[in-house]
């Protein structure tokens, strides 16, 4: 008896072993691109910006959208993050590479297709430590 169990135990290990899953394919919108931005900041006021913003395809699946995001202000610098898309609807996690400022925090977006049919979006911005709390808003529009 002793005999058998040594080799069904191998057998049986070797029946449990998931199955390896393909990943669902991305079938969302691909936001990537260059975008010329206005935002008013509600300490800072109107400023002018771009945002690049580059799908991370091994991240992306279904619907959701993962990109690798950079915002660029003349005269403050680069905001450094990430997004994440739901269909039309992205948040925005940003941080300004000058980490001394606590100039961070987080937005949502929604994008549409403009008259020329390049993708635009509007966001709406909350940073909790920048100036004692701080929110904006920005325009972008695809180059």
């Amino acid at each position: 008896m002793i005999g058998l169990n040594k080799l069904l135990i191998p057998l049986c290990l070797l029946t449990i072993a998931p199955a390896a899953v393909a990943k669902p394919a991305f079938t969302g919108y691909d936001f990537s691109g260059v975008y010329d931005c206005t935002g008013d900041d509600s300490h800072e006021g109107k400023y002018t910006g771009t945002v690049t913003m580059e799908l991370v395809p091994s991240q992306s699946l279904q619907q959701y959208g993962a990109y690798k995001f950079k915002l660029e202000v003349p005269e403050y610098g680069s905001y450094l993050g990430q997004a994440a898309a739901n269909g039309i609807q992205v948040a925005m996690h940003f941080s300004l590479t000058d980490q001394s400022t606590k100039d961070y925090g987080t937005g949502i977006a929604n994008f549409k297709k403009n008259k020329n049919g390049k993708w635009a979006f509007s966001k709406y911005y909350y940073e909790p430590e920048f100036k004692s709390g701080n929110y904006g808003t920005e325009e972008c529009v695809q180059r």
